[in-house]
């Protein structure tokens, strides 16, 4: 005998079609702007995602995925095939520009991942195993994760990286991770795990990167030449400044900017740039091709003292 659905199963019921038409809508928006990469170097064939963000036909994909190679063959989820070339290509971010030579595919919207809360739904979208134009769909399980970066002999941590449950697997890595409104919000780099899965976002820094490898087919990065780690303020000093910790100094490279500004070992560094200094992320942020041959006034603590030195970052080489 077939009994009426109860109310908590009604709501449950009417929840999940919300979620399948969020779903959906997304990946119908999407689908068209993703395509499968195909590239071939010296070490091999290799495959990818990337997706298609503006409308002369550049992509955005993982560095790794174009690692070693000059162009290669993007295809779309309508079978229409074509020859890309490698704009740039920057492993410290683990992002890459590419440029179709027939442009074609509706460009993606690039959002703003710094908007991400926790438990948000996501939609991926990429070409995990060969298997072209696949969806899948989770939350942000995860913000503010670091993912070491290479390249030569620079590395660095690539920061705010977002988590999420949302299935990745191999060849999903340079597609996109998608918020309810259709915007780009990340470019999946990772696979790190069961059900846990890496995306590089897309925010004020990385649109910065973006627009430098677009421009210069390069990332010029900064150089002060300190390693830091995060220590927790004095309360005179946090009740002065509202700030609850800084980055102590536990390497000064000689005749490095820091070195010739006056920053010594020990000292904690607060501010640069007029901007809180509380980890090695928030220092990194501000180490972007304007900072390179310009004045960066930078603001520590010195045996309980306020100090002020002005530094002049140089520019980092990767060799």
């Amino acid at each position: 005998m077939d009994t009426e659905p109860t109310q908590p199963e009604r709501d449950e019921a009417a929840a999940l079609d919300v979620y399948s038409q969020v779903v959906t809508t997304v990946a119908a928006q999407i689908l068209p702007s993703v395509a499968a990469v195909a590239v071939r170097t010296s070490r091999g064939a290799g495959a990818g995602s990337a997706v298609t963000f503006t409308d002369d036909g550049f992509l955005l994909t993982s560095a790794h995925v174009v690692e070693g190679a000059a162009g290669g063959t993007a295809t779309f989820g309508d079978g229409a095939e074509a020859a890309f070339d490698v704009v740039g290509r920057d492993p410290l971010s683990d992002l890459a520009v590419l440029r179709v030579r027939n442009p074609g595919a509706a460009p993606a919207p690039l959002g703003d991942a710094d908007r991400l809360k926790i438990g948000q739904l996501v939609v991926a979208v990429g070409n995990p195993m060969g298997l072209a134009g696949s969806v899948t769909a989770g939350v942000v399980s995860g913000l503010g994760r670091s993912l070491p970066a290479r390249e030569g002999r620079a590395i660095r941590l690539i920061d705010d990286v977002i988590q999420t449950d949302a299935a990745l697997n191999p060849g999903n890595s340079g597609g996109a991770l998608v918020d309810s409104s259709g915007h780009v919000i990340g470019i999946n780099t990772a696979v790190a795990g069961y059900g846990l899965g890496l995306a590089v976002p897309i925010n004020r820094n990385t649109r910065q990167i973006i627009g430098d490898l677009i421009r210069d087919g390069r990332v010029r990065r900064a150089w002060l030449g300190v390693a830091g780690v995060p220590v927790p303020l004095p309360p005179q000093v946090t009740d002065r400044t509202g700030q609850h910790s800084g980055l102590r100094v536990v390497e000064v490279v000689p005749g490095s900017p820091a070195g010739v500004a006056g920053i010594y070992l020990g000292d904690i560094l607060l501010t640069a740039g007029g901007q809180q200094i509380q980890n090695v992320q928030a220092l990194q942020r501000l180490m972007l091709g304007p900072a390179i041959g310009n004045r960066l006034p930078v603001t520590l603590l010195r045996r309980g003292a306020y100090v002020d030195v002005v530094t002049v970052p140089a520019e980092l080489s990767t060799r």
